[in-house]
C-alpha cells in the first residue's frame, strides 16, 4: 500500500495511549529467539520497523548492540520516544524506509506486518538488510481455547470489515509471490498478559484499530459490552487480577 491504511492512522493516532497501557509486553525467552534465530548479538544493527509505542523495541534493545525504529503514525511515536529516550525513531514506513541499503542486521515487526503486508514492503526490507540479514516478524494472538477470550472475539467480529488481520493468513501471500525471503518458519512459545482487567481487557482492545477508530458513542457501547463480560462471566466476575492467554507466534524469514 502506498499510504499508511486509513483504520491503522485515524485509530492508532487517537488511541496511542491505550495501545501503550494494554498491549501486553512480549514474552522474555523471545530474547533467546531473536539471538539464536535472527542472528542477534551486541555488535548488531537492529530495526523495528512499524515500532508502535516501542513495546517490542525494548525487548529488541536488551539483545541487539544498536536498535532502530521506523513508526508513521506521530502519536504512537512520540510514546516511543518518550520511554526510550535513547533510541533513535524515525517517520517512515515499510514501502518507504529511511535507512541505507544493507545497513541493518536484522528487521522486526511485531503485531505489525499484516498492515504492509506486500511485495514493494518486502522488497524495501530486502534492501535494507545486509546479505544474510534476517526479518522476524512476531505476534500475540489471542487463545481462543479460553472462553471468555472466544466472547471477546465475537464482540470484536461485527467491527472488523476489510481490516488487514493476522489471522485472515493473507500476510502470507507476498512471501509466495515475490523471492526476496525464504518461506517464514514459526516458533511459538505460551504468554500471559497479567493485570487488572481495566488494563489487560478494556484498553486492550479499545486500542484495536477498528475499535480506536469507531465514533465515540460506538466505543463507548464497546467498552460497555467488555465490562458487562467482566462483571458476569464467572472466570472474571469480581477479580481485581486476570490472566490473559496468548500464544506468541515468531517467524524468522531469511533474506535470499
Amino acid at each position: 500500500m502506498d499510504a499508511l491504511h486509513g483504520k491503522a492512522r485515524d485509530g492508532f493516532s487517537r488511541e496511542a495511549q491505550a495501545y501503550e497501557r494494554g498491549r501486553p509486553e512480549y514474552a522474555p525467552e523471545l530474547a533467546d529467539w531473536l539471538r539464536r534465530q535472527l542472528g542477534l548479538n551486541d555488535r548488531a544493527i537492529a530495526l523495528d520497523l512499524g515500532a508502535g509505542t516501542g513495546k517490542f523495541s525494548r525487548l529488541l534493545a536488551t539483545v541487539a548492540g544498536e536498535t532502530l525504529a521506523v513508526e508513521p503514525v506521530e502519536a504512537m511515536r512520540a510514546q516511543l520516544q518518550a520511554r526510550l529516550p535513547s533510541l533513535r525513531a524515525l517517520p517512515g514506513t515499510a514501502e518507504a524506509i529511511p535507512l541505507p541499503d544493507a545497513s541493518v542486521d536484522a528487521v522486526t515487526c511485531a503485531q505489525a506486518f499484516h498492515w504492509f503486508a506486500n511485495e514493494r514492503a518486502l522488497s524495501e526490507i530486502h534492501r535494507v538488510l545486509k546479505p544474510g540479514g534476517r526479518l522476524g516478524l512476531v505476534w500475540n494472538v489471542r487463545d481462543e481455547s479460553c472462553g471468555w477470550v472466544a466472547q471477546i472475539s465475537a464482540l470484536l467480529a461485527p467491527y472488523e470489515g476489510y481490516t488487514p488481520r493476522f489471522h485472515s493468513g493473507e500476510w502470507r501471500r507476498p512471501f509466495e509471490t515475490a523471492g526476496y525471503f525464504a518461506a517464514p518458519a514459526l516458533t511459538a512459545l505460551p504468554h500471559r498478559h497479567v493485570g487488572p482487567p481495566e488494563r489487560v481487557i478494556i484498553d486492550r482492545f479499545l486500542s484495536v484499530s477498528f475499535i480506536a477508530a469507531l465514533p465515540d458513542d460506538e466505543k463507548r457501547r464497546f467498552a460497555e459490552a467488555l465490562r458487562r463480560l467482566i462483571a458476569t462471566h464467572p472466570d472474571l466476575r469480581g477479580r481485581d487480577v486476570v490472566a490473559f492467554p496468548y500464544r506468541t507466534e515468531a517467524y524468522r524469514c531469511v533474506r535470499r
